[in-house]
């Protein structure tokens, strides 16, 4: 029987990954003043046992106000940091599964409320919230209050604030970090012509667009250690008309790529309100491909993969190298045994649940001696 793809190893810069299969960054709005609480620890602890390749950490903060909702995680503070450290340190004493990072800064998506409370922007003169900022005074929806355009200084201060939470990242002992410019957030805001009317060098040409986003990969970089990877997570299009395209996505990856970028992670949408997303099974698989067949560096796929032969196929067709799960594996944290056990394939369990293994998959965990 041949291997399953989804199961052989595979290297990100010096990163080596047991599979395939990466865990997406989620969101868990469970913080306290950006600082992990013992949620993190439940949600991160079960997916370290997963069996996936590599746990990627939720969107941090570089800053309070790069935070999604007041109850985002954050890395710019030394509270932040030590309550960070103490997750990983109970985490690692289990796993030895490497964990990554998505750093990012919400911009003018910023300032809202938590999903099961409805997810609306919180005015700045709420206790809650406070006033967004991002490359031109454009708001999100009609009905926010418009976010505070970016000057120089505040370009400054943003870039140094990914590369700070850059170096607290490499002092944990994270082994990657994702620079987050899609969803909308604020790199993305600066790549889509819908978002940046600028008319300074950060605004008006693609050039121009993608220049603050490339300046803070640059600063990311020379931030973390060398031997470890960094990559991007890009949004391939905004699915709207005048909006960000997979054409200028695959420039935008291009200069990603010559810059030293490990890897590109291909989702989409975000930006816009009037985006008409045509969501299916593998709905986003096209604009991973795109970046594929123009660069050389790794493409990690994402967006209702569920199925374990879907996830293959994406795989052996060379659409993508590796495949993130986010929902499905939040709704089925054992993903990675289940796929195993489909294809034949073995799979690392802890030494506690050894005893699960199914009688009719007598090979499924990989038992080590030294374990």
């Amino acid at each position: 029987m041949t291997r399953a793809k989804l199961f052989t190893p595979f290297q990100v810069g010096d990163l080596e990954l047991a599979n395939r299969i990466v865990i997406a960054p989620m969101c868990q709005y469970s913080a306290e003043n950006g600082c992990m609480t013992d949620w993190h620890l439940i949600h991160l602890g079960q997916l370290a046992l997963s069996g996936a390749a590599l746990l990627t950490i939720e969107a941090t903060a570089v800053e309070p106000e790069g935070r999604i909702t007041y109850a985002d995680v954050g890395l710019y503070s030394d509270e932040c940091e030590a309550a960070m450290q103490r997750v990983l340190d109970s985490i690692r004493r289990w796993s030895d599964m490497p964990i990554a990072i998505q750093l990012g800064h919400a911009g003018r998506k910023a300032s809202t409320e938590v999903p099961w409370r409805g997810g609306k922007q919180i005015p700045p003169d709420h206790p809650n919230g406070w006033q967004t900022q991002a490359p031109s005074a454009i708001p999100h929806d009609v009905a926010e209050v418009s976010p505070t355009a970016l000057d120089q200084d505040g370009l400054a201060r943003v870039r140094n604030a990914f590369a700070d939470a850059a170096r607290r990242a490499a002092r944990l002992g994270i082994g990657a970090v994702q620079v987050h410019a899609a969803h909308g957030y604020l790199l993305h805001q600066f790549l889509s012509p819908l978002s940046n009317r600028r008319e300074d060098t950060y605004g008006g040409s693609l050039e121009n667009r993608m220049r603050f986003p490339l300046e803070v990969f640059d600063a990311v970089r020379a931030a973390f250690p060398a031997e470890r990877p960094v990559t991007v997570r890009v949004s391939g299009t905004d699915w709207t008309e005048g909006g960000w395209t997979i054409e200028e996505t695959v420039v935008f990856a291009k200069e990603l790529e010559a810059r030293g970028c490990s890897a590109l992670h291909v989702s989409s949408g975000g930006l816009s309100s009037a985006q008409q997303i045509p969501v299916g099974p593998s709905y986003q698989i096209p604009l991973a491909r795109a970046v594929k067949a123009a660069t050389t560096m790794p493409v990690i796929a994402v967006g209702l993969i569920t199925d374990f032969v879907q996830a293959e196929a994406i795989l052996s067709t060379g659409d993508a190298d590796l495949i993130a799960l986010a929902r499905a594996i939040l709704y089925d944290p054992r993903w990675p045994w289940h796929a195993a056990a489909h294809f034949g394939a073995a799979v690392k369990a802890p030494n506690q649940y050894l005893r699960s293994q199914p009688r009719q998959f007598p090979d499924l965990f990989d038992v080590r001696a030294d374990d």
